[in-house]
């Protein structure tokens, strides 16, 4: 039986904790064959964590090279540019029919509030075509405009996000809501909601977010429904985090 081929369309991480790192590393312990369109490289320099956008050109090239593959589900993390974005909407399109998934990586402490709200308005035109978007508490609280501090809040969030196009949504609580428990609230196609949660691991998480993210696409890409990608994927990044190094977590071989 052929390996399923999936893409991601993500950044490089310099530390390989997370980024387009993370996600090869997800697909290949899920078996699959995975592909990459880079957005980005990284580097820590004395001002901090620098991003540099791929040329806009080599971008388009990269996606035009992979333009032939029958992909069995596609994951989008960063895009660090507009144009960048529009190039991917383009390119998504066209494969109405793959499944999509969005982890709108928004936030990152060097960003100017005018650039986060017009990578906001890029990303909301590619909600309607994602199976299902992943962000966090912040990046929720920007895209919806809500604030979020409880989960009652997390689930009017993440209905208002699908509202906007997304078909479904898994907000991640990370650690803000409860010093002991790490909760999500998935919302499902056909407004089903579900509260998942597991003990927070006082372990480096860096990159839980991209590995929470591949591996959702690695369940999808093997026919699996939304809720059981979400479900086996939290599980997943449980054992990644409590195997997690100086850099990242850990993309532990499963049985």
């Amino acid at each position: 039986m052929k390996t399923p081929y999936i893409l991601t369309i993500a950044g490089n991480d310099i530390l390989s904790g997370g980024g387009f790192q993370a996600d090869l590393a997800t697909f290949s312990v899920h078996k699959l064959y995975g592909f990459l369109a880079q957005t980005c490289m990284t580097a820590l320099t004395e001002e901090g964590f620098e991003i540099i956008p791929t040329a806009d050109d080599l971008f388009q090239k990269q996606l035009n090279s992979l333009k032939d593959i029958p992909f069995a589900a596609i994951k989008i993390g960063l895009l660090p540019t507009p144009q960048i974005a529009r190039a991917v909407r383009c390119f998504i399109k066209e494969r109405p029919q793959v499944p999509l998934v969005l982890d709108p990586v928004l936030v990152f402490k060097e960003n100017a509030d005018q650039e986060v709200a017009q990578m906001s308005q890029e990303l909301q035109k590619l909600f309607s075509y994602a199976t299902i978007m992943t962000p966090n508490l912040k990046e929720a609280e920007l895209l919806s405009g809500q604030k979020i501090s409880n989960l009652e809040e997390m689930e009017k969030a993440a209905r208002l996000l699908r509202q906007m196009g997304a078909k479904s949504v898994v907000i991640k609580g990370g650690e803000r809501l409860d010093k002991d428990q790490a909760y999500d609230v998935l919302l499902v196609e056909d407004g089903q909601v579900d509260f998942l949660r597991s003990p927070l691991l006082s372990r480096n998480n860096q990159g839980a977010g991209c590995t929470f993210a591949s591996a959702i696409a690695s369940g999808l890409a093997k026919k699996q429904s939304v809720s059981q990608a979400v479900h086996k994927a939290k599980d997943f990044v449980y054992q990644a985090i409590a195997h997690s190094n100086d850099y990242g977590v850990t993309q532990y071989e499963k049985n």
